[in-house]
């Protein structure tokens, strides 16, 4: 069985740590980074990764548009 792996990219600088990617993804994929922006604001940083199933959510409600998702090669999986 193969499953699709994703790499997310957050522009950290435009991040203004609405948190709309935080409460809308449906797999918890993110939460604000400790550390601050050169604006002052905590970052979106996805901390789940592995979690992410593609389903654009994150992108689509960010009004700051600082994420992307980019679509890896499909992994292995073996259910044993």
């Amino acid at each position: 069985m193969k499953t699709k792996m994703y790499k997310i990219r957050v522009e950290r600088e435009r991040c203004k740590a609405c948190g709309y990617c935080i409460h809308f993804c449906p797999r918890k994929v993110f939460e604000f980074s400790p550390e601050f922006n050169h604006k002052g604001y905590h970052p979106a940083v996805p901390v789940r990764e592995e979690n992410c199933t593609g389903c654009g959510i994150c992108y689509t409600v960010c009004p700051d548009v600082a994420i992307t998702i980019y679509e890896l090669k499909e992994k292995d999986v073996s259910l044993a």
